[in-house]
């Protein structure tokens, strides 16, 4: 079964403030950090690199869920060759490591080395690649992120022409975490959340908010009512 996850994108937050954002978003009630990193290759854009993630990650620790928030990672690994840099986030602390399809000659190879480091596999798809591109590597994996902009640059507008591959998805595999990434806000979260999306990532939506911890609870309200819905609550 499944339960909402909220992923602020810290893409989207005050860089001289990085840990403050971190533990603000968390405080209000966020599951993950999703980080944005990119390599200039895979995609024009350089953003976050292994030295932010692990300067983060000393600043914003595990918690144990009780006391302290969770504060689990999700790389979003925008990068040319990810298998080279599996092992580098793996000790920097990630907790999920979401690689693009189009991006490796061998997915499932690289699943299987991310799942040997303990952490969680992902993989994400390009608004050109069709869900039927990860029907034989979705077994294997722990969520599926289907890209509601191009990668690379935070803000664009969502592109609702995606939202059938989440339906897709969602049909043929009911119990797998599928996350939407690009233009999340209030005015999109419905349709995404009605298609099968469980996971959330908002950047804008969240950090640029009066006040984030009632979008952050909007966007959970959401997903909560699709997956109940559904019958596919947590």
């Amino acid at each position: 079964m499944l339960k909402s996850v909220i992923a602020p994108s810290i893409l989207a937050s005050d860089f001289a403030n990085l840990g403050c954002e971190c533990h603000k978003v968390l405080g209000l009630g966020a599951d993950w950090l999703h980080i944005d990193v990119m390599d200039g290759h895979f995609v024009n854009n350089i953003s976050l690199g292994l030295p932010v993630v692990e300067s983060l990650r000393k600043a914003v620790p595990r918690g144990d869920g009780v006391s302290k928030p969770k504060a689990f990672f999700d790389c979003h690994m925008m990068v040319s060759e990810p298998e080279k840099w599996v092992e580098e986030f793996v000790k920097a602390g990630a907790d999920q490591f979401t690689f693009h399809f189009e991006a490796t000659k061998d997915p499932l190879a690289l699943v299987k080395l991310i799942k040997s480091f303990g952490i969680r596999a992902a993989c994400a798809i390009k608004p050109a690649t069709p869900a039927e591109a990860v029907y034989d590597l979705a077994p294997y994996l722990d969520m599926i992120l289907v890209m509601t902009i191009e990668p690379g640059f935070g803000g664009q507008k969502f592109m609702p022409e995606m939202i059938p591959k989440v339906e897709l998805l969602r049909t043929k595999f009911p119990e797998l975490d599928i996350q939407v990434d690009g233009g999340l806000g209030k005015a999109t979260i419905p349709v995404a959340a009605k298609a099968g999306a469980n996971v959330i990532v908002a950047g804008t939506a969240v950090f640029g908010a009066a006040d984030p911890g009632e979008v952050i609870n909007f966007l959970r309200d959401e997903v909560d009512a699709s997956l109940e819905a559904k019958q596919l609550e947590k």
